[in-house]
């Protein structure tokens, strides 16, 4: 019996060609950069500008939430900032009556997200500007009987609540606490783009553009809109928690009714249902009211001026987004970028 015997070498593996060089999409490329740069800005920017950044990384917390629940549940929130106020509460209490730091700010969410179940048995039975209005009813409520209860500290509020300690670190400087609020929003941006982009999030958009459909499709409507009610009120009870232990002080005052008008015009601005238009929102619109602070605190001008200015300008900056860009900063300017691609790509292929 004669055995043959053959060269087995080139059957290791399939035959492949050349390696692709992984090249990473423009998205990753600006995900990245823009990474790198929130981390390098804590330390390169003057002491007094830091805690503005910090109060930027909160606000892009609370609206990447409030984005995600206008533009795929299509629900518009004016009371987003009673969540933001519960969760600051909760922090504030669990810290001040002896009780770990860091307890204080893993229940700050969840204490937000369970009231957001709560009232939105009732209130997501409403739709467009009903639901708007109940909402902003909810906070004038809630900012009314936190003023008069004595375990809150009342109108005057809960002071000298302690500095945020966890694993034997204290966050005791200002860059500490932007550090630890760019870690949230990373979080929260992962958790959210986790969302959007699964089988739920599919029937979230879904969702925001016909409800009626939506349910003949088999998504369930109700399960959906209370779900991401009280994951965006969830977002805004850690940005609440943080800022109890970064300014050591929470009283109704800090949770004003402008502060929810400012988090629904950063969507706007931004652009709804989209992360980036989230964060572009709360950059553009964070860095302007600064602006309008320093033109409304100079001297000679009323007290009132900063509030007045910056409603004057909320309410010019929605009438030009809505008459000229009406889907919002970054998914005009995606869409911009897009023609023009296309443009270019069609007029190379055309024969000289």
């Amino acid at each position: 019996m004669s055995v043959s015997v053959h060269n087995t070498s080139h059957r290791a593996g399939p035959a492949t060609g050349p390696r692709r060089r992984y090249r990473p999409t423009p998205g990753a490329a600006v995900a990245t950069a823009v990474a790198a740069a929130a981390l390098a800005v804590p330390p390169l920017l003057p002491e007094t500008q830091v805690p503005v950044y910090v109060l930027l990384l909160l606000a892009a917390i609370v609206v990447v939430g409030l984005s995600m629940l206008m533009g795929y549940a299509g629900q518009v929130s004016l009371g987003q900032a009673s969540f933001t106020m519960i969760g600051g509460y909760t922090a504030a209490l669990t810290a001040t009556h002896g009780l770990p730091g860091w307890l204080g700010l893993v229940l700050a969410p969840f204490a937000s997200a369970a009231a957001a179940a709560l009232v939105g048995v009732p209130l997501l039975r409403l739709r467009g500007h009903q639901l708007a209005f109940a909402t902003l009813a909810i906070q004038l409520i809630l900012l009314s009987l936190v003023g008069r209860q004595e375990w809150t500290g009342g109108d005057i509020g809960l002071q000298g609540v302690p500095r945020l300690q966890a694993g034997g670190y204290e966050f005791a400087t200002d860059i500490s606490y932007a550090y630890l609020a760019l870690g949230a929003l990373g979080l929260v941006v992962l958790v959210t783009r986790h969302i959007v982009t699964s089988r739920p999030g599919r029937g979230l958009r879904a969702l925001a553009t016909s409800e009626v459909a939506a349910a003949s499709s088999g998504v369930p409507v109700a399960v959906y809109k209370q779900a991401v009610f009280s994951l965006s009120a969830g977002f805004a009870g850690l940005a609440g928690g943080i800022y109890a232990f970064y300014i050591g002080y929470v009283a109704p005052g800090s949770f004003p009714v402008l502060l929810s008008f400012e988090y629904v015009v950063m969507v706007v601005v931004g652009g709804a249902g989209t992360i980036w238009g989230a964060l572009a929102g709360a950059t553009a619109i964070t860095l302007l009211l600064q602006v309008l602070n320093d033109i409304g605190t100079r001297e000679g001008l009323p007290a009132s001026a900063p509030t007045v200015l910056s409603y004057a300008v909320y309410g010019l900056l929605l009438v030009v987004i809505v008459l000229f860009l009406p889907r919002g900063l970054v998914p005009s300017a995606t869409s911009w970028w897009e023609r023009r691609s296309t443009c270019k790509r069609r007029h190379a292929r055309r024969p000289t």
